[in-house]
């Protein structure tokens, strides 16, 4: 069967390109032929009635000492590329894709099959007017399946208008079936679609550690540069002082596998991101990890290293949530402002046994919903 896989745009994510490699990846394996979805990047533009208030305001910003680039656009149109050197030379070598002007451009005998997943692909905070895309508003009335694997709302809250509730809520209607990647997904679906969802595992979860393993070692890799490994997605005082106070309580060197800084008025060389391949290996080589990252914490279960997760509500809070929840690791959470840091080890064995029938499950919901003939 030909699928498409549509997720959000991948760009210099980690996780967001890792969760698109590993669903193609385990579709692959089940005999499928797996394509990306993906629309053409375009450049930035500045819209010529937003312009003199936009420069103004930049104009502003930088007599006031904020150094914000008043030519925004122009300077991430000749950056970004630079930005994302390492992350799109792994896409490239990874992701089969098929590229796309608009959604319109996308025809019915592309696919026999549309899988939307994973990752935060039913955000409307994110997506803005562009969330119909998400529920297949292009291929009303096209004989192929539709699916949702592990598809995220990203909170437990509810951000949708009325209008795409609406408009939302007839498209699911449509799908063959319906998966999310969190527990408070099933609720949204049922309160406000009117549909049943079933709970599924993050794509990235399906692959075992070794499946990662390789990745780095075909580039051969270089060992990282310490053994706690700190991936921080917003840096604060308060989370440097639980880095240093767990470097200390163990022994450890911390180190971090992501750009130094993501201020578009740093210097460039301090924003490129770091290889994948890298990222990967400082999970394999760390003996503790520190995050805010829903990913990272999927990737230290994957590669079965004590961690805790400090609470990034900004970023969606229900999904990290969620995912301790299932393996019994609530305890890995540290709220803001709260004291008292878990430098315990994990019980992995009991971990994985969850894992395995979780996978089982999850694979299940995958093999038995393409397998079926009948589309709608």
């Amino acid at each position: 069967m030909k699928i498409g896989i549509l997720t959000l745009p991948l760009n210099t994510n980690y996780g967001g390109i890792l969760q698109a490699y590993a669903l193609q990846t385990v579709l692959e394996r089940l005999g499928h032929e797996a394509y990306l979805i993906e629309m053409r990047r375009r450049k930035l533009r500045m819209p010529i009635w937003k312009a003199p208030f936009a420069y103004a305001k930049r104009i502003f910003r930088n007599i006031r000492g904020q150094r914000w680039p008043i030519f925004y656009e122009q300077k991430l149109n000749v950056e970004m590329p630079i930005i994302r050197q390492h992350t799109d030379k792994f896409i490239s070598k990874y992701l089969k894709r098929k590229v796309y002007g608009n959604f319109s451009d996308i025809k019915e005998t592309d696919y026999d099959a549309i899988i939307v997943g994973s990752d935060q692909i039913f955000r409307a905070a994110f997506l803005h007017k562009d969330i119909v895309h998400s529920y297949l508003d292009f291929a009303v009335g096209w004989n192929i399946k539709r699916i949702a694997y592990a598809a995220s709302f990203g909170t437990k809250e509810w951000e949708y208008s009325k209008k795409q509730t609406i408009e939302c809520g007839k498209l699911i209607k449509l799908f063959n079936a319906v998966s999310v990647r969190e527990a408070s997904g099933i609720i949204l679906c049922s309160k406000y679609f009117g549909i049943k969802a079933e709970h599924v595992l993050d794509p990235t979860l399906l692959l075992d550690r070794v499946d990662y393993v390789e990745l780095f070692k075909a580039t051969n890799t270089p060992r990282s540069q310490g053994n706690l490994l700190c991936y921080i997605l917003d840096k604060t005082i308060e989370k440097n002082c639980i880095i240093n106070e767990i470097a200390k309580g163990l022994n450890l060197i911390p180190f971090n596998v992501k750009s130094e800084s993501d201020l578009v008025s740093d210097p460039l060389v301090k924003r490129i991101q770091p290889p994948i391949e890298q990222w990967l290996r400082g999970f394999y080589d760390a003996e503790y990890v520190v995050t805010d990252s829903f990913h990272a914490c999927v990737f230290s279960i994957l590669f079965k290293k004590p961690f805790i997760v400090i609470a990034n509500e900004r970023r969606g809070l229900a999904r990290i949530m969620s995912l301790l929840t299932v393996f019994g690791l609530e305890d890995r959470l540290v709220l803001q402002g709260k004291h008292g840091v878990n430098l315990s080890g994990i019980d992995y064995d009991k971990v994985y046994q969850k894992l395995q029938v979780l996978r089982e499950e999850s694979r299940c919901f995958l093999k038995v919903n393409l397998s079926n003939t009948e589309q709608k």
